[in-house]
């Protein structure tokens, strides 16, 4: 997983939402490194390409999704999705926009980069759980009709 945080990058902040994305995958069944924190910008491209390069089924983003002026994760990881899934982002801001209604800022994207399943996250601890509820019932049957099969190994970066 990858926490885009350039406080968190620079040691001023703790990353509250690795843990939590850690914890989630591996009460699933996937195997969770630890989160690779970079800044904001350029360094986002350079960790998902050393996540892809491990071949995994899932790569979760958290942070710069928003519209600060250095929110760049959208456009790092758009341009390298092969299929794109918008209603994933789409219910993430519908269900947070519930309680907190800046959710709707929120720009993050989600699809597959060959045949890792990506998604860029909040990087609010809020968010993050918001985006996990709208995966939860979904990522198993994604990645399954992804890889043409009912189950597969699971390995996460």
């Amino acid at each position: 997983m990858v926490v885009v945080s350039t406080r968190a990058a620079a040691g001023t902040t703790r990353d509250l939402t690795g843990p939590v994305i850690a914890a989630w995958l591996a009460q699933r069944g996937f195997v969770a490194d630890e989160p690779v924190v970079v800044p904001d910008g350029g360094a986002v491209t350079d960790a998902l390409g050393a996540a892809l390069a491990a071949a995994p089924d899932v790569i979760v983003t958290t942070g710069g999704t928003g519209v600060s002026p250095d929110d760049r994760t959208p456009e790092q990881v758009a341009p390298l999705l092969d299929v794109q899934l918008p209603g994933l982002i789409e219910e993430i801001r519908r269900r947070g926009a519930q309680t907190v209604p800046t959710a709707l800022l929120t720009r993050g994207v989600a699809g597959f980069i060959g045949d890792a399943f990506v998604i860029t996250l909040p990087g609010s601890p809020g968010g993050v759980r918001d985006g996990l509820d709208v995966l939860d019932p979904v990522l198993e049957h994604v990645l399954a009709q992804r890889s043409g099969s009912a189950a597969g190994a699971h390995r996460e970066r």
